[in-house]
């Protein structure tokens, strides 16, 4: 007998499940290492953080680059991580090699 056969949504449905285990709220002081190296990627609170990780592995640059014209998904900047640095913000964050994804936590310092 033969494996029946994935469905995308399936392999989709698998990958948001995986990237929901590994999402966990951190201290923005923990990533200054990927701050340093340009690969933390603030993500608007506007969208969900595991649609974007989600659409990151996936490579979907359509729907990426749509939300980067937007500013809805940026690499952070310096003023940002200044501010989160000083004023010791916890922020949501997921890893989609070779970035980490952060986003603001609603009590968190929004980005200026």
């Amino acid at each position: 007998m033969s494996e029946p056969p994935v469905h995308h949504d399936d392999c989709e449905d698998a990958l948001r499940q995986k990237l929901l285990t590994e999402t966990s709220k951190i201290a923005w002081k923990a990533l200054q290492v990927f701050f340093a190296q340009g690969k933390a990627v603030h993500i608007s609170s506007k969208l969900d953080l595991i649609d974007v990780a989600v659409a990151m592995s996936n490579d979907d640059t359509e729907t990426i680059s749509a939300w980067m014209q937007q500013g809805m998904i940026a690499v952070v900047s310096d003023a940002q991580a200044k501010l989160w640095y000083d004023n010791d913000v916890l922020v949501w964050a997921v890893v989609v090699r070779p970035w980490v994804l952060v986003q603001n936590l609603k009590q968190a310092v929004e980005p200026l």
